[in-house]
């Protein structure tokens, strides 16, 4: 199927068919799961299953090649964000060819790279894999790097463990050895609700709240002005950033509720514990007495959102170098956003992430992967099975 023709992709077609599939974070993922099993299974891969707990969502495992061997995982996801309320100018959920790109939510992050895997299996089937290679398809990446966790957990229950990873996240096929860690979090205000015209006699938290988020932004501030920075970074510190707030229900009522959520992506060598240390000591010692002197139920309850630990993977390790030599480039990248590479890291499983597309067109309106991503992607495959497979 995955010829050396080094015109046209031999994988659009692929990527026709997942971009077909929508699945968006809030919906199940299991018509391309079940897609992806079945195509595996009929080139003889084992596969195994693991389910969320509704069993509308699964990440796939499965493996060609030798069994009880260790081998490479080629992970992704499978799920993709919303595109309500973008202005798309094709059918996200429908590729489009135009002007040297591909259209469609997915394209970037990142089913071109799972679709790449998927047309190359046949190629890895026909040649003989003397090493195992494993693909890993996850669920609710985009919600929190929730899925992959089970599917770790599994491996570990079932004793099974990879070699390495290759995560095909959006790189531009660059290999990359470290992203920032990510902590999220919700932030619940209690006040006391009054007659505006007696407010004194009331909590407001849409102000406390907005107080806090001001102390969140001297934090972001304090970090982009004063560091500490790892310049290898595209963004060289630590951010500190808050996002969807609510809270009120009329001009005329002190609001007894507000609601807000923040998140803090940080370096690989910063405490994120100490961070929201830092934030909980404020509101406990400057913004708590003052609210709790008229309502003593008054106060600020934090509980986190989601976690996605920093990766920070050795350049010396034997993946690292493999990535190179299969990319064809000596670079060697820190990016910002988080991956599930850092789940395998911490199972022990040295990762790297390397994909097609640029992370700039994820999550936007008219998201798009450059045919010349891609087929840089296929050539990554072709030297990847001259390294693993036994025949030409």
């Amino acid at each position: 199927m995955a010829s050396k023709n080094a015109g046209a992709p031999v994988s659009i077609e692929m990527i026709r068919t997942l971009i077909g599939f929508p699945t968006v974070s809030r919906d199940s993922n299991l018509e391309l799961i079940h897609y992806a099993r079945d195509y595996l299974k009929n080139l003889g891969a084992a596969f195994r299953l693991t389910y969320d707990d509704d069993r509308r969502k699964a990440n796939l495992f499965a493996t060609l090649g030798p069994a009880g061997e260790a081998g490479i995982v080629l992970s992704g996801l499978t799920d993709v964000v919303p595109v309500e309320g973008q202005d798309w100018d094709t059918d996200p959920f429908r590729l489009t060819e135009k002007d040297g790109r591909l259209y469609g939510r997915g394209t970037a992050d990142m089913k071109s790279f799972i679709a790449v895997t998927l047309a190359f299996a046949p190629e890895f089937a026909r040649r003989g894999l003397k090493t195992p290679l494993h693909f890993a398809l996850s669920y609710d990446e985009e919600v929190g790097c929730i899925g992959i966790g089970r599917l770790l957990s599994d491996l570990a229950a079932a004793g099974i463990q990879p070699k390495s990873c290759i995560v095909g996240e959006p790189t531009l096929m660059r290999p990359v050895i470290a992203h920032k860690g990510k902590r999220g979090f919700r932030c619940t205000v209690r006040g006391l609700a009054a007659h505006s015209a007696y407010a004194p006699l009331g909590v407001n938290a849409v102000e406390a709240a907005a107080e806090a988020i001001a102390f969140l932004k001297q934090m972001a501030r304090r970090h982009r002005d004063h560091g500490p920075y790892d310049r290898s970074f595209d963004v060289a510190h630590t951010t500190v950033h808050a996002s969807v707030i609510r809270g009120g229900a009329a001009l005329n009522i002190v609001p007894h509720e507000c609601v807000f959520e923040f998140e803090f992506r940080h370096l690989p060598g910063d405490d994120p514990a100490a961070l929201l240390r830092e934030f909980t000591e404020f509101l406990r010692t400057t913004l708590e007495p003052e609210m709790r002197a008229v309502h003593a139920d008054a106060g600020f309850i934090i509980e986190p959102l989601s976690e996605i630990p920093s990766l920070d993977t050795s350049a010396e390790t034997e993946i690292v170098g493999l990535a190179h030599e299969l990319s064809g480039s000596s670079e060697i990248g820190k990016v910002s956003f988080g991956t599930e590479g850092s789940q395998y890291e911490r199972a022990g499983i040295p990762a790297v992430v390397c994909g097609p597309g640029s992370i700039e067109q994820a999550h936007k309106p008219n998201e798009f992967v450059a045919l010349d991503q891609v087929l840089k992607c296929e050539q990554f495959m072709r030297r990847l099975a001259d390294r693993v497979c036994d025949r030409r």
